[in-house]
C-alpha cells in the first residue's frame, strides 16, 4: 500500500507544531524508527531529533514511503511573513546547508503545487493573506540523495511565526487537504530566474495550474548549464511539460541554450 511521509525535527516549533495540529485530524501513536511517530492508513507522521537539513536518512527509516512532506520553519533576515514551499538541492560547488555539492534532491511538483494552492485557501480563510505570502522557494538545501521525492512546506521567518498556532493549524489543514484530495492536476515544469522567492513563477503557477519542480534563482543563474538542466529535468518525480522563464533574470546566452535544450527534449519554453 502506498505511503506518504510527513516528517519533521522535534527541536523545530513550527515542525513540530504543525504535526501536533495534523495528528489530531484522526492519527494514532505508532512505533517507527523515530522520536515520535503517528500514524493511520497510508500515511505516517514521524519527528526526529536532526535538524531537517540533515534527513538524509529518511529512505531508511521510512523505506515504505512512497514520498516525504516536511514541516519545517522557514528563516529570513529581511523578516519576511509567510507560507512557503520548495524542493532540495545544491546548485554550486558548495553544500552549506546539508547535502552535496551540484546536487538536487528529486522533487514532487504536483504534490509543491497541491500545498501551495493548500496555504493560499487556508490563509485568505484565515484572514492572513494581507500580512503574509504564499509563494514557492528555489531550490535551496539539504538533503540531496534521497531516492524519493521530498517536499517542504514551511512557516516563515522568526520565532513569534514559528510559535504561532493559527501558524501551525494552517500548515497542518494544508497538508490534511492534500492527503484528502490526492495531488491536483498540474502541468509540471521547471522555472529559470527570479529571486529566492519567485513571485512571477509563484503566480503563473497558480493562474495557469503549471506545477513547478525544481526553480534556478537569478543569483544561481551562473551555474546553469544544459547538464544542470538535465539534472533538473532528471531528479523531477514523473515527467516536465515546459521551461518557465524569467526573461529579465536572464540574458541572451541563456535563453539561447534553454532554447536549443528544450528542442532537444520536445519541452515548451514559456518567458513571464
Amino acid at each position: 500500500m502506498r505511503l506518504i511521509g510527513i516528517v519533521y525535527s522535534v527541536n523545530d516549533p513550527a515542525g513540530a507544531g504543525a504535526a501536533a495540529r495534523l495528528v489530531r485530524l484522526g492519527f494514532r501513536r505508532a512505533d517507527c524508527r523515530a522520536v515520535e511517530c503517528w500514524s493511520r492508513p497510508g500515511v505516517t507522521v514521524a519527528g526526529f531529533d536532526e535538524d531537517v537539513i540533515e534527513f538524509d536518512f529518511l529512505d531508511d527509516a521510512m523505506p515504505e514511503a512512497e514520498y516525504f512532506i516536511v514541516l519545517s520553519r522557514h528563516s529570513s533576515q529581511a523578516g519576511v511573513k509567510s507560507y512557503t514551499v520548495h524542493h532540495t538541492g545544491n546548485f554550486g560547488g558548495e553544500a552549506l546547508y546539508g547535502g552535496r555539492p551540484g546536487e538536487l534532491g528529486i522533487a514532487n511538483p504536483a504534490v509543491a503545487f497541491s500545498l501551495l494552492r493548500e496555504l493560499v485557501k487556508r490563509a485568505e480563510a484565515r484572514g492572513r493573506l494581507e500580512e503574509y505570502r504564499v509563494s514557492y522557494e528555489a531550490t535551496h538545501h539539504g538533503p540531496t540523495s534521497l531516492k524519493k521525492p521530498l517536499t517542504f512546506v514551511e512557516i516563515g521567518s522568526s520565532q513569534t511565526e514559528w510559535a504561532d498556532e493559527v501558524n501551525h493549524e494552517i500548515l497542518a489543514e494544508s497538508v490534511a487537504g492534500l492527503l484528502e484530495s490526492g495531488p491536483a492536476e498540474c502541468r509540471p515544469a521547471i522555472g529559470i530566474g527570479g529571486g529566492h522567492y519567485p513571485w512571477k513563477h509563484t503566480e503563473y503557477s497558480l493562474r495557469e495550474r503549471v506545477c513547478f519542480g525544481h526553480l534556478l534563482p537569478k543569483y544561481a543563474i551562473e551555474y546553469l548549464s544544459a547538464e544542470v538542466l538535465e539534472q533538473m529535468i532528471g531528479r523531477t518525480y514523473g515527467s516536465v511539460e515546459l521551461i518557465v522563464v524569467e526573461k529579465k533574470s536572464t540574458r541572451l546566452e541563456h535563453r539561447v541554450m534553454i532554447e536549443s535544450f528544450a528542442a532537444s527534449k520536445g519541452l515548451e519554453v514559456v518567458y513571464i
